[in-house]
């Protein structure tokens, strides 16, 4: 049965918030293209990011390729309820590894399967000497941390030269994987720092100027809209519900306020700020920020 991998969020978002707390694994992140493993009626099966492939609707060879791969047939006989992971490493984006590094599988995540989408991440240091056992290549981290400063993760970022010919620069960006970790959602994700998008972004804030010298558009509207009022009613709209408040609700609070905003407000705000560039991503989290500040109580 195909597994889809998650979605790797990018560092500093709601769903990682707090993953950088603990005990935190920093891999390099490379630019090939998805790819998945498992056994099934005791063949060898594959997938791409989103489908199961087969020879005749294959993924740049990949299903090929690891169907005759001895060592991953082995690896699977020996454990299989596991789900590899990892990275086909064919021509992308990034065009600067080594010669040697090409149509290679570089195992990311190790799994076990369980009922449906449910899946059980088996942490590094676990599955290290597993892979080792038969030879299987994996992503090896650049690092492992307790509480990483962001400072130290860009650090990090800018040394990654995993795979890369010598002399051509740095990798496509890291990944932060916490294995205590669960966001507020319940969900284990895993977090990203992409280096095109953090020079990008460093560019924006070192250089570029907020509108006519004042606070950026997007604090503006939330300062405005997302008044106490607002966050009140929606808090006791859920608590009538619901029959009482459980922090389990947290989240629908926050949706339900940024909801709100957008499909209440949206045609003040084009009136008002005559058509502006809105950031929603930035726009949802100083929502949030307001709503934390707002209803401390709820937060503690």
């Amino acid at each position: 049965m195909f597994k889809k991998y998650q979605h790797i969020e990018r560092f500093g978002t709601d769903e990682v918030d707090g993953i950088d707390i603990g005990n935190v694994w920093i891999f390099p992140k490379i630019d090939g293209t998805n790819g998945s493993v498992w056994l099934e009626d005791g063949e060898v099966n594959a997938g791409s990011r989103n489908r199961k492939l087969s020879l005749d609707k294959d993924n740049a060879g990949f299903l090929a390729h690891v169907s005759n791969d001895e060592r991953i047939r082995k690896y699977l006989e020996k454990h299989p309820t596991h789900r590899l992971f990892g990275e086909w490493l064919v021509p992308h984006s990034l065009k600067t590894y080594r010669e040697s590094a090409w149509r290679k599988f570089y195992i990311f995540d190790v799994t076990i399967d369980g009922e449906e989408d449910f899946r059980e991440y088996i942490p590094y240091e676990i599955y290290k000497p597993m892979l080792e056992e038969f030879e299987l290549d994996y992503i090896v981290p650049l690092a492992e941390i307790k509480n990483p400063a962001y400072d130290r993760l860009i650090h990090i970022l800018n040394q990654n030269d995993f795979l890369i010919e010598d002399g051509k620069g740095i990798g496509e960006g890291i990944v932060l994987k916490n294995y205590d970790f669960y966001n507020k959602y319940k969900r284990q994700n895993w977090a990203k720092i992409v280096c095109s998008e953090f020079k990008e972004k460093h560019k924006r804030e070192m250089g570029a100027p907020k509108s006519n010298g004042e606070v950026m558009v997007e604090e503006r509207i939330v300062n405005e809209y997302v008044t106490t009022a607002l966050i009140e009613k929606t808090h006791a709209k859920i608590v009538n519900e619901k029959e009482g408040w459980r922090s389990q609700y947290i989240p629908m609070l926050l949706g339900m306020v940024f909801h709100d905003l957008v499909t209440e407000e949206i045609w003040n705000i084009v009136k008002k700020y005559k058509n502006p560039k809105i950031d929603f991503r930035r726009l949802n989290t100083m929502t949030i920020m307001k709503i934390k500040e707002t209803k401390k109580e709820l937060f503690n």
